[in-house]
């Protein structure tokens, strides 16, 4: 095999939460292949930038997003992936609010915009592939890690936290079981403060202790929610 053909490529799946809706965020192509069609963000690696300045880039480039963060996931590389040869995708994910940015096209995106995860539109390239294995990834790292924390406000209800998880699990919790568990691992502080509600009895605010979670962490406790519906 001549090594000299294969090219490398970075992707980005973002994933945005806000008020129970999970979304992702998608790039209409301006140029051949799949010209008009949908895709992730992302591009072809320049010789003088690491992998995760390249994806950071094109992300901003094709959307107006910048994450300072984002992970590893995945790398792609069947031989027909691309049609326009042999194109290695090395992917990556990150979770945001989508309010807290202003997206724009750019470069050689057409359009820019995000797209519940439950109602896509069809994706170019093996980008379908490469969102299902992110969000099996998400979901994951969401029942062993408490990740979904800084989706919310600083200062939350519990159904706002139990809503953010079930949106994100794809799953209807069992309530009582749930609250059970997050409470079980002293990582929130009651406030003493109530969300003000039109109706219905106020409800008590929480805080995410982070400082009391890397501790618990070092301890050797672990996050693990695998059993919330049990």
């Amino acid at each position: 095999m001549d090594m000299t053909n294969i090219k490398l490529t970075v992707d980005a799946v973002v994933f945005g939460y806000e008020d129970g809706l999970v979304s992702v965020l998608l790039v209409k192509r301006k140029y051949e292949p799949y010209q008009g069609a949908w895709a992730l963000p992302g591009g072809f690696v320049k010789s003088e930038e690491s992998l995760e300045s390249a994806v950071q880039r094109e992300l901003q480039e094709e959307t107006g997003v910048k994450i300072n963060y984002l992970e590893q996931l995945y790398t792609f590389g069947e031989p027909t992936r691309d049609p326009r040869g042999r194109v290695v995708s090395v992917a990556y994910f990150g979770l945001i609010r989508p309010d807290a940015f202003r997206i724009a096209a750019d470069t050689d995106a057409e359009e820019v915009q995000w797209f519940d995860i439950n109602d896509l539109p069809n994706i170019a390239f093996d980008h379908a592939k490469v969102l299902l294995t992110a969000i099996s990834r998400l979901q994951g790292k969401m029942i062993y890690e408490p990740i979904g924390f800084e989706l919310l406000d600083q200062k939350f209800s519990f159904s706002d936290l139990e809503k953010l998880y079930s949106s994100l699990l794809g799953v209807e919790l069992d309530r009582r079981n749930f609250r059970k568990k997050i409470q079980s691992f002293g990582i929130l502080d009651e406030l003493n403060e109530t969300a003000s509600k039109s109706t219905g009895r106020p409800a008590k605010l929480f805080q995410f202790n982070q400082k009391r979670y890397f501790e618990l962490k070092k301890e050797g406790i672990l996050f693990d929610i695998k059993s919330i519906n049990k």
